[in-house]
């Protein structure tokens, strides 16, 4: 979904590539599938929603009529049902040029109140199942000659914050792996980059909003440019990352907080 704001950036040569999208049913992933529509790409939705699923693709299917999409209903926490997604990718596609990892939840719970199970599920989410995909989609771009794998972490990935602990552990461990990853898979021609949001006005950070676990003033009193981001703005950051303009860049977490971790005076 688009946002309202200066004309988007457009890059001709993502035109008709393969893109997985993770989460795609909603905040951020889906932005992204909007962005990669624009650009003619063939897009494959990967979510467990299977109602958000079918929403988004006639979004897109009315937005863009000529668009190619296919639906993947799986867990990211379940490795065989992620491994059977990337393969019915590439059987429907013939390839896999972009993968987006956007699937996640929050976990914002003091440490001493913790359980296992909501820590588990945290890292399964948040860590674990970005592992998942980017070895999904690594072992298809390697077999190809190459890829771009986005991981969409969280500017608490670099800086930490009370009752996040899960949070914090998972996203700081989702741009290490990135890191990981970019410097093993480089000669096989696949780059690998984090995006770190800050606070994006996401169902996710409206529903934290709603039960009062964020205050939403107060964090725009916070950020320097006086705002939360959109999921639109989020989208044009990984349509460059994915694009030939950021050709010789891998191995990176590319902050887009508002200025959030660069503000060490409130």
């Amino acid at each position: 979904m688009a946002d309202s704001g200066p004309a988007p950036a457009a890059y001709a040569d993502l035109r008709g590539k393969v893109v997985v999208c993770t989460g795609a049913a909603n905040g951020i992933g889906r932005a992204m599938l909007d962005a990669f529509a624009r650009h003619e790409c063939r897009l494959a939705l990967l979510d467990m929603d299977a109602e958000g699923l079918a929403a988004a693709q006639a979004q897109l299917s009315d937005r863009y009529p000529d668009v190619q999409t296919l639906c993947l209903q799986a867990s990211v926490r379940d490795d065989a049902a992620v491994e059977q997604a990337y393969a019915d990718a590439r059987s429907r596609f013939g390839r896999v040029d972009i993968t987006l990892n956007n699937a996640g939840i929050s976990m914002n719970k003091p440490a001493l109140e913790l359980t296992g199970e909501e820590w588990r599920r945290a890292i399964d989410i948040d860590l674990s199942g970005v592992f998942y995909c980017c070895q999904s989609a690594g072992r298809i771009m390697a077999a190809q000659g190459g890829g771009i794998i986005i991981n969409t972490a969280s500017m608490y990935g670099v800086v930490a914050a009370p009752e996040r602990a899960a949070y914090c552990a998972a996203k700081a461990g989702v741009i290490a792996l990135t890191k990981s990853l970019a410097v093993e898979w480089a000669s096989a021609g696949i780059r690998v980059n984090a995006l770190c949001p800050g606070y994006i006005r996401t169902a996710l950070v409206d529903g934290l909003i709603a039960r009062g676990a964020l205050d939403a003033d107060r964090i725009a009193a916070r950020v320097p440019l006086g705002r939360l981001g959109t999921p639109g703005e989020m989208a044009e950051v990984a349509l460059f990352l994915a694009s030939d303009a950021a050709r010789y860049t891998t191995g990176h977490a590319l902050l887009s907080d508002g200025g959030w971790t660069a503000n060490g005076y409130l």
